[in-house]
């Protein structure tokens, strides 16, 4: 592709000679000969450092946000944001032919993509997904390894729902992505909102630049739904030149209403009250249930599918794995696993459970390391006061010491009466759990979802909880 097709939309700082571009890319390790090169400043690394290298290492140009003094330089305001522009224009700007869902807020964006998406195939659309868990072009799945991808890979999926022929991509839209700029350029026919609690302040440093971070998405978007139940749901959308429509549990004041709310072990009821009133069943238990599937719902109406669609396509979601993941035991006790890894996603997770719990509540639970540690005393509060039983481990320690992290948590856990227990290693913590469970209790695996690895200070090993539970079990019935 020729580099001055590449540039369409951005403004270019000094003069350039036009090139032949054979890719893009702004990772040093995937340059090869004829490559565009953008230079972006990281945490740890910015790309400037090498960018004379990467033209002796092959690259056609280089993009930088000031002057290196190169022959073969592209100099703009913003290579974050340019990066996402040149990507667009290397895939031939498939967004603009998709109908973009982007779904942002601390908890719940993964359950309720995948609920929109339901809906909307229910309804006879080709959808694309991407996501936490997974993405999807259709029925195909690829790999996800973050929440929402760089720009090349972004633009890369939004192709191949196009020659799939995707009419609308249902996204989960993180914080980070906001702030670098990764969904720059693009606009959404509908945004959602979910809430706003404490999660990734290790990044965004303060709760202003988180929020302002999830508002990037409501500026670029036809369509803003919001959670008029949550402190932050009116004040993210307040000023918005687009649609805003709302929903809510505990006030009538909103476009969409959940009313006589019913929870059962297998999920929840609903009212939803909106321009028709009908009866919502969603299989999957927990309050944030109700949030999710209303929220799912109230997008998709507003998209303009039939109402009966989407309650008849609620009631036969099949839920999301890692998502209070009931694990076959084929005990007398039950194995739950969560992605809960924040204050508020435990709590939700843990309150849920006391509504159907028959006896006790076992959670174990452990921090991220390397990541916002004022989260950690708070979330050994939050299961200590919630739960009947604990078990402190580890969860993704990363670099840093799994006993520091654990007494982090063990701050919050004092003063509170909850018997607990400290079992750094989290396969041994499982296989205590399940020794140790009385008839009827619900043991929670809370942090860890859909992962299927560990990362730990001597690096990433294999870990999925489901193979763990499993091996356990044939442990226990071969004694």
């Amino acid at each position: 592709m020729k580099l001055s097709e590449l540039l369409q939309g951005i403004k270019v700082k000094n003069l350039y000679e036009e090139a032949e571009i054979a890719d893009v890319t702004q990772d040093s390790r995937l340059v090869k000969e004829g490559s565009l090169f953008v230079c972006i400043k990281g945490g740890t690394f910015d790309g400037h450092s090498v960018a004379k290298e990467m033209i002796e290492n092959g690259a056609a140009y280089v993009v930088c946000g000031h002057d290196l003094g190169l022959k073969r330089q592209i100099i703009v305001e913003n290579t974050r944001l340019a990066y996402a522009v040149i990507c667009a224009n290397f895939f031939g700007n498939p967004a603009k032919k998709l109908k973009l869902v982007g779904v942002t807020g601390t908890n719940g964006k993964t359950t309720t993509t995948f609920l929109i998406k339901q809906i909307l195939e229910y309804a006879g659309k080709k959808v694309g997904l991407i996501g936490t868990v997974q993405n999807m072009v259709c029925a195909e799945v690829y790999p996800a390894k973050y929440t929402t991808p760089d720009a090349y890979e972004l633009q890369k999926l939004f192709k191949l729902m196009v020659e799939s022929e995707c009419e609308y991509c249902v996204m989960e839209v993180s914080s980070q992505a906001l702030a670098q700029g990764r969904v720059n350029g693009l606009h959404f026919e509908a945004a959602a909102f979910t809430n706003l609690t404490q999660d990734h302040l290790d990044y965004h440093k303060t709760w202003e630049n988180y929020f302002n971070s999830k508002r990037k998405l409501f500026e670029n978007c036809s369509l803003a739904v919001t959670n008029a139940d949550d402190k932050y749901g009116l004040e993210i959308v307040k000023g918005l030149p687009c649609k805003v429509l709302s929903y809510a549990v505990n006030t009538n004041n909103a476009d969409y209403v959940a009313k006589n709310v019913k929870f059962k072990s297998t999920g929840v009821e609903f009212e939803l009250v909106g321009n028709l009133i009908g009866r919502v069943s969603c299989p999957i238990p927990g309050r944030f249930s109700v949030y999710n599937s209303l929220c799912a719902a109230s997008v998709s109406l507003a998209l303009g599918i039939d109402f009966d669609d989407v309650l008849s396509a609620i009631a036969k979601s099949k839920g999301v794995k890692g998502r209070i993941e009931v694990v076959p035991t084929n005990t007398d006790f039950t194995v739950i696993i969560d992605y809960a890894h924040s204050p508020d996603g435990l709590d939700n997770i843990i309150s849920s459970l006391r509504e159907i719990a028959k006896k006790r509540v076992v959670t174990l639970f452990g921090c991220g390391g390397d990541r916002d540690a004022d989260k950690r005393p708070k979330m050994g509060k939050i299961a200590a006061e919630l739960s009947d039983f604990c078990i402190v481990t580890s969860d993704n320690p990363r670099s840093e010491n799994p006993k520091k992290i654990i007494d982090d948590i063990l701050e919050g856990m004092k003063g509170v009466s909850t018997p607990y227990v400290v079992i750094e290693n989290r396969k041994d913590a499982i296989r205590w759990a399940m020794e140790n469970a009385e008839k009827d209790d619900i043991i929670l695996l809370a942090g860890k979802g859909h992962e299927t690895y560990q990362i730990l200070p001597t690096g990433t090993i294999h870990f999925d909880e489901r193979e763990v539970v499993a091996e356990i079990l044939k442990d226990l019935k071969s004694k």
